[in-house]
């Protein structure tokens, strides 16, 4: 029985029966019938799908035109769906495709319940939802809760005046010193993430109001239950429509020190101040970010996601976290006890941006997230639309496609869900504006030139060598990087070699082989600061070994050691002039080479 039949039969009898506990078992006199198992162990893979899953993220502007605007849209990423499938994508991610002034490019949201024209249309929405699900591939949105558009018609109502019912959705404070001719100080020294000060005046209202990010995106008031139960309507429209869950941005900042004291200095190892890219003395933001009332509301969101019933696929719809949080004890809180979980899929961002090839730092990371966060599943990430590609933060100039090659195995080849980004599968670099009239992302406004913003990681995805990359038929929103003609989806295909391949078939074993998708984690030849490497291993499975070189140098290293249970190996995978080892007593690794095999 095929998935797609399987799946059918699923949504239909089967989880009729579940649902009321009811399910029909062979007489003790019958042989098991195998139709069963295998309908059970389906239903299994479809509740757990995301555990070993691995997620895309798309930024909608950048991903295909279909309508020759130079902007990406909804039924560019639809035409795009059978690439998707072919690389192994079980879900994608959208940044935000809702009505937007395009302040924070999408993050500015007006209408948390349509679909910005220039993306489409609703019925846009759901062709791809639909299509997608042809494929099996889930759709995630992106959900932002802690701050709207300051044109969001809560917010005009907000600040309309101080006693509107809406005025207490929002964080709005009274300033120091003010006078009736003066707006006095903000209420404190708080700074926006985007640079300056985080509160702005309201001098219709003369008060200040609160914004972590930009102007325009004014913070919610989450002690207010009003907005919580707002975003538990939004919350059930979309999931209602069909998506698999959310990705919550900048989940960590939904609360702010009720006593609004101000923020500690950083100071440098000399234990001075400092100015941070935005000419701002850098402080701590301890008390805007990371605070205890985050916890019960993602539990409550957990709760109101299991009640909600699926529409397109079976299975657990997932709450994935932007959660950059300093220790992994802090991402441990981020999954919830077991009587009030939280996220499914809080982020590792402590492996992924380490942004420089240690071994014993990414040795320790990765131990820690495999080991440290008890029965809960890891969410590896080294790529998103906030932070230059993996070329800028972890390449030389010279072996950028060996190092991703490098990094990419980490991601894929680790026990869990793993996320990458857009055109990382083709090596797609960070292409910065060069001058300041080029910039479209306020955060290079704001801070050029120490800051030159988020574009240079934003560029259209390459499809072909063409004039616009394939991405579109007229001028694109930011410009295509020359590397076009090299980097490119149609010149990757033809090349046996090259990087996309090179992903589809590590995909391919992460989603295939035993050990890969089910395997604990054991590191091997620990004292090695050169290479990485480790086991992965399950009861009654063959045993993989993974090795992976962090030099420009040719290295070879021991991977025959207690842990692993035989001296000689299967190759499942290599990088380019990597030779099948003869034992693994000795396995030869060229200039940032990769080896995987398995153990016999």
């Amino acid at each position: 029985m095929n998935r797609k039949c399987v799946t059918a039969l699923l949504a239909g009898g089967l989880v009729f029966a579940l649902s009321l506990g009811v399910v029909a078992r062979p007489a003790a006199s019958q042989a098991p019938d195998p139709s069963e198992k295998m309908q059970r162990d389906s239903a299994s893979a479809e509740e757990n799908w995301w555990k070993n899953a691995v997620i895309y993220e798309i930024y909608p502007r950048s991903f295909q035109d279909s309508n020759g605007d130079g902007v990406g849209d909804l039924n560019g990423i639809t035409s795009r769906l059978d690439y998707l499938q072919k690389l192994g994508v079980d879900a994608i991610w959208l940044t935000p495709c809702y009505p937007s002034p395009q302040v924070d490019f999408g993050y500015d949201i007006s209408d948390y319940e349509a679909i910005d024209p220039q993306y489409g249309t609703m019925a846009d929405f759901d062709r791809l939802v639909a299509e997608a699900g042809k494929r099996h591939i889930r759709v995630i949105m992106d959900m932002v809760m802690n701050h709207s558009s300051d044109k969001h018609k809560w917010f005009l109502e907000s600040r309309s005046s101080r006693d509107n019912p809406k005025r207490n959705w929002y964080v709005w404070k009274d300033g120091k010193g003010e006078t009736e001719t003066s707006k006095g100080e903000p209420p404190n020294n708080w700074q926006s993430d985007f640079g300056h000060s985080a509160w702005e005046w309201d001098a219709k209202t003369r008060q200040y109001y609160y914004h972590k990010f930009y102007i325009q995106q004014p913070d919610f008031n989450w002690n207010n239950p009003a907005v919580m139960k707002a975003f538990d309507d939004i919350s059930r429209f979309w999931l209602n429509k069909g998506v698999a869950g959310f990705r919550f941005d900048a989940i960590t900042t939904l609360f702010e020190d009720p006593n609004w004291i101000d923020d500690k200095p950083l100071l440098d190892k000399n234990g001075h101040t400092f100015l941070n890219p935005y000419g701002d003395i850098a402080l701590d933001d301890a008390r805007t970010n990371n605070l205890p009332g985050v916890y019960p509301v993602m539990a409550h969101y957990r709760r109101l996601f299991d009640s909600v019933s699926p529409t397109v696929f079976p299975g657990r719809r997932v709450m994935i976290g932007e959660t950059y949080v300093p220790t992994i004890n802090d991402l441990l809180k981020m999954y919830g006890p077991a009587d009030k979980p939280e996220f499914e899929l809080p982020m590792d961002t402590q492996l992924g941006f380490i942004n420089k090839l240690d071994v014993d730092t990414f040795r320790n990371k990765l131990a820690d997230v495999e080991t440290k966060i008890g029965d809960n599943v890891p969410m590896l990430v080294f790529d998103n639309h906030d932070n230059p590609r993996i070329d800028a933060r972890y390449g030389d100039g010279v072996h950028d496609t060996e190092i991703t090659r490098v990094i990419s195995t980490i991601l894929f080849a680790s026990k869990g869900a793993s996320l990458f980004y857009y055109g990382a599968e083709l090596g797609m670099k960070t292409t910065p504006p060069t001058r300041k009239e080029d910039v479209k992302d306020p955060v290079g406004l704001t801070g050029w030139p120490k800051e030159k913003g988020r574009d240079g990681e934003r560029t259209p995805m390459q499809w072909d060598e063409s004039e616009y990359a394939g991405f579109s038929t007229a001028k694109t929103w930011l410009p295509v990087p020359p590397n076009k003609a090299e980097i490119n989806v149609k010149a990757e295909e033809a090349d046996p070699n090259s990087l996309l391949h090179w992903y589809e078939e590590l995909i391919h074993l992460k989603k295939t082989n035993s050990s890969l998708k089910l395997g604990s984690t054991v590191m091997i030849d620990p004292s090695n600061k050169q290479v990485l490497s480790w086991l992965r291993k399950g009861p009654g499975r063959d045993e993989v070994v993974v090795s992976v070189n962090f030099t420009a140098e040719p290295q070879t290293v021991k991977l025959a050691s207690p842990e692993v249970r035989g001296k000689q190996a299967q190759t499942l995978l290599k990088s380019p002039g990597t030779a099948d080892p003869a034992s693994l007593e000795s396995v030869a690794l060229p200039p940032f080479g990769v080896y995987i095999g398995e153990v016999k």
